[in-house]
């Protein structure tokens, strides 16, 4: 697959949903990630991301327009050792508490399936991220309904052994906006991934459509010292 653009793909699609980008920066020095959420309702639209220990957590902005947390709140980012992992919605909990352990991240996947939302049966998004002794590797998942179907669930797993510098990939809920909401398809799209944080955090926010996105968190690990750093950005201040 050639790379696409990927200001171009989000700035086409007003609704892509959730989406996790995760790969390598241009130098080779960084492991990255950057997860976003997007809503259509104001349930949806009324959350931020705040900072949790290593990772991160959504919460209502004003918590009295919260009218069901069921799907919404929870934790996208959650570290357990030298992994990362980003997901979206509550499957965080799943893979870090099996992998804790000793079972992969497939086999934790495998106890989940889409979200419960029918007509849409939001797909669950999942990506993990191993920074180990200067070595590098990453994995995506996704668990989606078999064309609607919320009988039948599908399970997808994209692993990335050896990375590229320069390049990412990127998996979303969505084809784009519908009634019902049209689940993702194929493979992660692949991307380019700058060595500046600051420039590409600047880029997805700013390439999102204006009235659908909610937050977007973007993480550089530095993969010869493991150290992380973030940027948090809310529509909600």
């Amino acid at each position: 697959m050639q790379k696409i653009s990927l200001e171009q793909e989000l700035k086409q699609n007003a609704y892509p949903g959730r989406g996790i980008v995760i790969g390598q920066s241009a130098n080779g020095k960084y492991a990255v990630t950057a997860y976003f959420i997007m809503g259509r309702s104001e349930n949806s639209r009324n959350r931020v991301f705040v900072e949790d220990g290593e990772g991160i957590r959504t919460q209502a902005f004003d918590p009295s327009k919260l009218s069901d947390p069921s799907l919404i709140i929870y934790a996208p980012v959650r570290v357990l050792g030298n992994k990362t992992i980003v997901t979206n919605g509550d499957q965080t909990d799943t893979i870090y508490e099996l992998m804790d352990k000793q079972q992969t991240f497939e086999q934790a996947l495998r106890t989940r399936e889409f979200e419960p939302d029918a007509p849409n049966y939001t797909p669950r998004i999942s990506g993990i991220m191993h920074v180990e002794n200067g070595n590098y590797s990453y994995a995506m998942s996704i668990l989606k309904s078999n064309n609607g179907n919320g009988d039948s669930c599908n399970r997808y797993t994209f692993a990335y052994a050896q990375p590229v510098a320069g390049e990412g990939h990127f998996i979303h809920t969505y084809q784009c906006d519908g009634e019902p909401l049209p689940s993702f398809e194929g493979e992660p799209k692949p991307v380019s991934i700058p060595d500046d944080m600051q420039e590409f955090t600047d880029m997805l926010w700013n390439s999102l459509n204006e009235d659908n996105k909610v937050s977007l968190f973007v993480r550089y690990i530095d993969i010869a010292t493991g150290k992380a750093e973030s940027v948090i950005v809310n529509k909600n201040k």
